[in-house]
């Protein structure tokens, strides 16, 4: 890739030892000559990625989805460097960038192009989601019915507590929880999980990359609550359709040449070859 000129620090002083880290490494491009600009608001103000050729985010997976719609939309690589808990998206350990930060400025990295969700209703902007499209009942105690047709084509309708929409980077999200599959990131597919169906028959759908979900309210009276990324919350008159698909635009995420998902999984998720009676 081609050197770093103009780098954005995205920093969750929140997290313990972010703030630190983030002067170490405005140290390390200053001395590269980098230009630099820094914010900790999460999520980004529009148009703050404009000009840069790169956004370095330090802190969980949760800041880094703030920071993804405005790095989708400009097209700007994220640094993901993890201090936050699991590290599902923000890859790079502290002793990762510390150590390999003027690599990565001088254009050692790859880029993993992520698929991203888009969701539009009427009279509501649409909203992009590198995770994961919740829709439920506004009041989060109360069941909801709805219909989901695929290109037209009716699908089935669900008496749950909602349905989540995942992208393969979101799959190992909500959707996992829920128990939803796991996706590979270079799949290009829509993952639909009900949360507590009342059929038990009723499991996870994995969608082809064009397909056009459409998500209607069947319950009489019910407002239905729609969440992108657990932000940008749209509340949409009840009778108006929810439209769901892939985003033209993928998030560009930075990566050593040498990463692998399958590791990350792993370690992430604790997943071992036998049994241990190990403690």
């Amino acid at each position: 890739m081609k050197p770093i000129r103009t780098l954005a620090f995205v920093v969750n002083s929140q997290k313990e030892g972010a703030h630190d880290l983030a002067r170490e490494l405005t140290a390390i491009a200053r001395a590269a000559g980098i230009r630099l600009r820094r914010t900790s608001r999460s999520p980004l103000p529009r148009g703050f990625l404009k000009g840069v050729d790169a956004c370095c985010v330090i802190g969980g997976d949760g800041t880094l989805l703030g920071v993804a719609r405005e790095a989708a939309l400009a097209q700007v690589p994220i640094i993901g460097v993890n201090r936050g808990s699991l590290g599902f998206l923000t890859t790079f350990s502290a002793e990762e960038a510390r150590g390999r930060f003027a690599e990565l400025l001088a254009g050692g990295f790859r880029l993993d192009g992520r698929a991203m969700l888009q969701c539009s209703a009427k009279g509501s902007a649409p909203e992009l989601a590198l995770n994961d499209i919740l829709i439920k009942d506004e009041k989060n105690s109360r069941l909801v019915r709805l219909e989901v047709r695929a290109d037209g084509d009716l699908v089935t309708d669900y008496l749950c507590d909602g349905l989540i929409f995942s992208t393969p980077t979101g799959s190992t999200a909500y959707n996992l929880s829920a128990g939803g599959p796991i996706v590979h990131p270079g799949a290009g597919v829509i993952a639909m999980t009900p949360i507590c169906p009342h059929t038990l028959s009723n499991r996870a759908i994995i969608f082809r990359d064009s397909v056009r979900l459409t998500v209607i309210n069947r319950s009489p009276g019910a407002r239905l609550f729609v969440l992108a990324d657990g932000r940008h919350k749209l509340l949409p008159g009840s009778d108006q359709p929810i439209d769901i698909s892939l985003a033209k635009r993928s998030l560009p995420l930075a990566q050593l040449p040498g990463y692998s998902h399958f590791a990350i999984v792993r370690k992430k998720l604790m997943w071992s070859g036998g049994f241990s009676s190990k403690r």
